[in-house]
Parts: C-alpha cells; structure tokens; sequence
C-alpha cells in the first residue's frame, strides 16, 4: 500500500462515524412521518438503512488505520465532509419526489448543509412535512458542523480571519489539532448554540408560528440558512412580530459563537461592547438598515415611514447575515437598495458565527491597512502598526488576508464568467454566484427572492453548488486539496 492511501485511509474512518452519526438525524424527519403519516416514511426508512449500511461498510473497512488526525487531515476530511453528505442526504429527496432530479437535489442538500438557503424546489407547501423538516433539520446541523469548522480547522489554515479572531479572544482558538481541549470548547459551542435555538423555537412559537414552522424556522435561522417551508416565505404570515423575532436571533447568530462563549464564561455582556469586530458587525446592520428605510421612503416605494423600516429592517438585516429569508420581493425594488444588501452580505458576519462571506475581521483589517498604506505615503517613515483592539495584528495575518481576498474576487469573477458563458444574463449569473459563495441564498432577477434555483440548468447548477462548497470552506480549505504539496508525503 502506498503512502497516499495509508495516509487517507485515517480520514475515511473518522468519515465512516461522521456518516453514521450524519443517519441519526435523519430519525427526527422519520418521527415526523410516522407521527404525521404524510407518505414520507418508507423514503426515509430506505435512506436511513442505506446511510447507515454505507458508513457502517466504510468504518469497518478502514478500522485497522485508526490514529488521531492531524490538522493537514482535517483538511481533507472537511471537504469530504462537505461532499459526501449532501449525497446521502439527497435520499429522502430523491425517493419522495421521483420528478426531480440527482442535479437539484445535490444542490438542495448542499445548499442545507452549507447554510446558504438557496432552494431548488418550487410548491414547498405542499411538500410532505417530513421533507420540509428535512430540508430545515439540514441549515441546522450545518450550523453546528460550521462551529467544528471554525474551531478545529480553519485556525491551520492561515487565511487571516481566524487568526485575527484568536488574537482577540483568550483561550478558545489557540489549539491547531483535533485535541480533547478542542473537544470541550466545541461542546460549549454547542450548548450556546442549543440554548439559543431552544429560544428561538419558543419564540416563534410565541410571536405567531404554528409548532412545526417554529421547529423548522429555528433550524434555518440560528444557521443563518433561510429556508422556509413556504414559497412566500415570510410573507406568508404578514406579521410584523414573527419578523422581529426573525430580526433578533439572526442578529445573534451573526455573532462570533466563541464571543457568545465568553460573554456566557464571564457572565457579562461587555465582551461584545469590547470585540472590536462584533461592534463593526453592529454598526453595520444599523447603517443598512437606516440607509435602505430612507432610500425606500424617498424614492416612494412604501407610503410611509414606518412600512419602509419594516421591510428595511427584515430583508437588510436578512440578507446581511446571509439567511436569505424575505417578506417581499425586493427584486422589484430599485437596483440600489438589493444590490447594497447583497454587498454588506460579503462581509456583515462576524468569523466565528453561522453566517457566510468574508466576515467582518477580515473587512476591519483591509480598511486598517488601507488606512496605514495612505499614512505611509504622506509619512514614510512613521510606525504605523494594524491594531484589532488592543492587539496587534501581524504582517504575515494581513498578507494572508490579502491572499483571501484576492482568491476570493478572483473566484466570484471566474464563476460568473462560466455562468455567462452558458446563456445566463449578467444580473442573474453575478448576483447567484455572489449569493452562492457567500451563503446568502437569493440573488436578484430570475434567481431572486420570489423565483428559486430551479430555473438554471444542469451545468448552471453545478456552478452554484461548487460556489456554496467553496464559499462555505473559506475557500483554502478546498484549494489546498488541489495543490500538489499537499498529497506529498
């Protein structure tokens, strides 16, 4: 056996657990079905017994190559991660709804799990519950599977954000392997991350929500996916409580969770008045929101102030913290107002959190060095370090930014060339790759809020889908894989 597979062999155990452990969740939309009787059981039944032979078939296969993973494994294993789910998730999909097709369901499963929220599928209501609990159980175990993400791995990677974040926060992120200590904070995570999903279910459930749509729009909110078990989305229910209840906990998990950790260790809630980023993130929720109320209320859109900050604040906020939800079709809106919220959407989110794009470190850092390059002109001489709070941020952490970045951009134009290259106008192939790779869902024009994914083609499709993965992975994390270097011995 050569070195390749020896040192791969490792990786595909450790998958064959995250497979069979990806089965179990697939018993919450079973008791949906078996309780509901909605016609769904026996596709969930075949999909559970196929996962589970699947993982149980490829752990036992590799046991004999257990060993604790190092980080240039957790590479790997991330993207395989991130790959081979959406397969075994597409089962209920495809066994359910026989008229669609693998294409569409890869792109819905990796649209759940990647918490980005653009759907496929057109006649939600009248999908089984089952299914819709499904695609809503998906946005929230990639929340959870994001948290790992963010605590385990992307600290290897060397791309800016994370290490920038590290600096500023004691303790949770100074670990680069798969430790026990690494362990421990995620499972804090995850308490937070419970704990504000329970109250975001009941809260729903207060403002309005029947117990199914506030079980299933919990999951969608707190990952920052913006799934919805109506084609209307918010707008099917009208009301003003429900979207603010929406407003608060994707305002929260827009957040840094391991800033959430703090605050929950120190029992105060300075840490976020401190975080630099976090006071950033809130800054620029409250400047999109007020600008985009008073575009909409000077250009006539809504006839009064307070309908225009309704909407304002719902879809800003929304799209910002790349949920993608919406109680209006903002695509009839003024170019401005979408295209401001696609815009803030590629950085709102704090690193750390649910949310998609660059996130906010990154963001405060360029503005930092740009400021510093401008000083450096008029005063050559003058020390002039890139501060995050009181720390300092290294050289080698702004050149990893600006490598980020420059992928990043590099990406998005790349992309959207493909997209045009197969037939698609320039309003619908830029706004879906914008959306795709920063996790927001909806673009603008046929892919809007009021229109869906399922209008591309194959080949289209995929793009997107490629877009979500490598949007959702920082992008190095997929990259790395195709270097040379890294299948080296």
């Amino acid at each position: 056996m050569n070195a390749l597979a020896r040192s791969t062999l490792p990786v595909l155990n450790v998958l064959g657990y995250v497979v069979m452990m990806f089965a179990a969740t697939l018993l919450v939309p079973l008791a949906f079905a078996v309780a509901g009787d909605d016609g769904a059981q026996r596709s969930f039944d075949i999909a559970l017994l196929i996962t589970v032979g699947c993982g149980l078939a490829l752990m036992l296969a590799t046991r004999r190559f257990r060993r604790e993973l190092q980080v240039r494994d957790g590479f790997l294993l991330v993207t395989l991660v991130w790959t081979v789910l959406p397969t075994f998730a597409t089962l209920p999909l495809l066994l359910q709804l026989p008229d669609l097709s693998f294409t569409d369901a890869y792109f819905e499963a990796m649209s759940g799990l990647t918490a980005t929220g653009a759907t496929a599928l057109s006649g939600l209501d009248l999908l089984p519950l089952s299914i819709n609990v499904w695609r809503h159980l998906m946005v929230w175990i990639g929340g959870m599977g994001i948290l790992v993400l963010v605590v385990a791995i992307l600290p290897a990677l060397g791309v800016g954000g994370a290490q920038a974040f590290k600096a500023e926060l004691s303790g949770p992120m100074k670990e680069t392997k798969l430790t026990p200590r690494i362990a421990d904070t995620a499972k804090a995570l995850y308490a937070i991350y419970f704990v504000l999903s329970f109250a975001c279910f009941l809260a729903y459930r207060l403002a309005g929500m029947s117990w199914s749509d506030a079980f299933m729009h919990m999951g969608s909110t707190m990952g920052l996916g913006g799934f919805s078990s109506h084609d209307a989305s918010f707008a099917y229910w009208n009301s003003p409580a429900i979207e603010y209840v929406a407003v608060i906990f994707m305002t929260l998990a827009g957040f840094s969770f391991l800033l959430h950790f703090v605050a929950w260790r120190q029992r105060s809630l300075l840490p976020y008045w401190r975080d630099s980023e976090a006071r950033a993130y809130v800054f620029t929720l409250i400047a999109t929101v007020l600008v985009i109320s008073v575009f909409l209320f000077m250009q006539s859109v809504y006839p009064d102030w307070e309908t225009s900050f309704r909407y304002a604040l719902f879809n800003a906020v929304s799209v910002a913290t790349t949920t993608g939800y919406s109680n209006v079709d903002y695509n009839l809106w003024p170019i401005f107002a979408p295209l401001l919220m696609l815009f803030v959407a590629g950085f709102a989110t704090c690193a750390g959190s649910t949310g998609g794009g660059i996130k906010m470190i990154r963001a405060v850092i360029l503005i930092k060095q740009a400021r510093r390059e401008a000083t450096r002109v008029l005063h050559p001489r003058s020390i002039n370090p890139v501060c995050v709070g009181s720390k300092v941020i290294e050289n080698n952490v702004i050149f990893a930014v600006l490598a980020f970045m420059l992928i990043y951009g590099g990406a998005i134009i790349w992309l959207t060339f493909l997209l045009l290259l197969s037939g698609l106008d320039v309003t619908t192939a830029f706004t879906a790759i914008v959306a795709c790779v920063n996790n927001t869902g909806p673009g603008l024009n046929q892919v809007g809020p009021a229109s869906n994914f399922g209008v591309l083609n194959e080949f289209q499709t995929w793009v997107c889908t490629f877009a979500m993965l490598l949007g959702r992975l920082e992008l190095f994390a997929v990259l790395v894989l195709l270097t040379p270097g890294f299948w080296r011995r």
